[in-house]
């Protein structure tokens, strides 16, 4: 059986059977970054969620713990470099697929502009404080570059520097906090605990970014051909990478949000906060490590992200959808670095002309932060319908498994009906300019994509048949490692 396996891996040309539990725990954990919330962008979050922020992230992990069952029932029995594209593809057909797989790419792509801003920003600050004031292009160019060459380089390297990045900054964090709360004399925090001035509709808008928060959680299913183990260290991954970062998240928001209350600065706008609460309880010191520690894990995020979207574009061009060229690994690096490449160079695009728009770096966080959440829900509502589909095909559908299904569906509306809201609905408000024209956006992308689709298969009806033939290989040649 390894031999099978290794053969099939290095039909791909990528470095097979080469990452640890710890490695593909860290791919999803350095997407998720559970770093840069805390650290920078808490205070978007409470801006639409108020005293109720910590509820919006519990709802959210209840939500993905739902999505990440019905992830498992494929990466427990399969896995490849497609991540949830060569899932959806499996359980719901070649169109839903193609949904999939074009909402990931915009997703990963979109987390990592997003985070990209985040990196420059926190560069500019805390290199402003040496008097040095490099511009926002050179930074976002610096940032992307080093992400482009680890990515190229070896996706070993990639997933040990996101490692060590992501843990020593959790460390410091979880430290922190733990301080702060003391110095609070561990209070409770009635406001927030009895959701003061907090609406339905202020913790359903407040959920799409906090699903940006989570987002990624998923992409360790892009390693199917690198991980060790897959069938067992990738479901592992998703599910603990998705506990672990919401208890993290719930914890942190809660004691921030009462570190920030009678401290005559309002935390929405802080682009800093742990930074202002470190000094707040004279340890200032271990807030400028936690900001050196955000930096890196902003860095992380950028990589981690460029990770699986270049590996959904190799996969889907070895399907016909591209062109061959993004389905080419490099010789030696074993890495997919025609489609690296092409990833490193749009992450760093999109913001650069924000930039030269005089669009805020801390803005054009929030703003693409929150253009990728959409494309994580429709792929989270996919993968969540396709389970029960897939189980059924197979003759293994219980009770269970729908009702898992229709919660994971339910919970991830929640946020849909937060962004789009109701017209004229005071509970579910339609969002402020700009983030109520997001979801159309969005909307217009999937038109644009799954159209171009429909014409490649007008041209070529053959390209159907090879991506279900393409799929339907992978599954197979995992299907006796099924029970591990």
């Amino acid at each position: 059986m390894k031999k099978e396996i290794s053969s099939y891996q290095s039909a791909h040309g990528l470095k097979p059977n080469c990452l640890s539990f710890g490695e593909v725990l860290a791919q999803s954990f350095a997407v998720i970054a559970p770093t840069t919330i805390p650290a920078s962008n808490i205070g978007l979050i409470v801006a639409l969620s108020g005293n109720g922020t910590w509820l919006s992230f519990l709802i959210g992990l209840l939500g993905l713990v739902f999505v990440s069952i019905n992830i498992n029932h494929f990466a427990s029995r399969s896995a490849s470099p497609g991540s949830l594209y060569s899932y959806i593809v499996k359980g719901l057909g070649p169109t839903a697929g193609v949904i999939c797989g074009w909402s990931l790419v915009l997703a990963y792509l979109f987390t990592g502009m997003s985070v990209l801003c985040g990196f420059a920003n926190f560069s500019s600050i805390l290199i402003g404080h040496l008097g040095i004031h490099p511009s926002s292009i050179t930074l976002l160019a610096l940032g992307a570059g080093i992400a482009w060459y680890a990515a190229y380089k070896d996706i070993q390297l990639s997933a040990i520097a996101m490692l060590w990045m992501e843990g020593i900054s959790l460390v410091l964090i979880a430290l922190l906090c733990l301080l702060i709360w003391a110095h609070k004399g561990f209070a409770l925090d009635m406001p927030q605990l009895t959701l003061e001035g907090v609406t339905p509709g202020s913790v359903a808008t407040g959920l799409v970014l906090v699903m940006f928060g989570f987002s990624g959680f998923e992409s360790a299913t892009s390693l199917g051909d690198e991980a060790k183990n897959p069938l067992r260290t990738i479901p592992r991954s998703v599910m603990g990478s998705a506990i672990l970062a919401g208890l993290f998240f719930l914890c942190t928001s809660y004691i921030e949000v009462l570190g920030f209350r009678d401290a005559g600065v309002s935390i929405t706008k802080t682009e800093e906060p742990l930074a202002f609460l470190s000094q707040q309880i004279g340890m200032g010191f271990l807030g400028d490590l936690i900001a050196f520690g955000a930096l890196f894990s902003f860095f992380a995020c950028v990589l981690g992200c460029i990770n699986p979207a270049a590996r959904i574009f190799f996969m889907m061009a070895r399907h016909g959808l591209f062109h061959s060229r993004l389905g080419a690994a490099h010789s030696s690096n074993r890495t997919p670095h025609v489609a690296v490449t092409m990833c490193s160079f749009l992450t760093f695009l999109v913001p650069a002309v924000m930039a030269l728009f005089h669009i805020k770096l801390f803005e054009s966080m929030g703003y693409l932060g929150a253009i990728c959440s959409y494309g994580f829900l429709t792929v989270y509502i996919l993968i969540s319908i396709a389970a029960p589909v897939y189980l059924h095909k197979m003759r293994k559908l219980r009770l269970h498994h729908v009702v898992f299904s229709l919660l994971a569906v339910g919970f991830m509306m929640i946020p849909v009906l937060g962004s789009v809201g109701i017209p004229g609905s005071t509970m579910f408000p339609v969002p402020e300019p700009p983030y109520n024209v997001f979801p159309h956006l969005f909307l217009l992308y999937l038109l644009l994509t799954c159209g171009w689709f429909f014409l490649q298969r007008l041209r070529s009806p053959r390209i159907v048949v090879e991506m279900r033939q393409g799929i339907e290989e992978i599954h197979t040649r995992f299907n006796d490692r099924q029970k591990l």
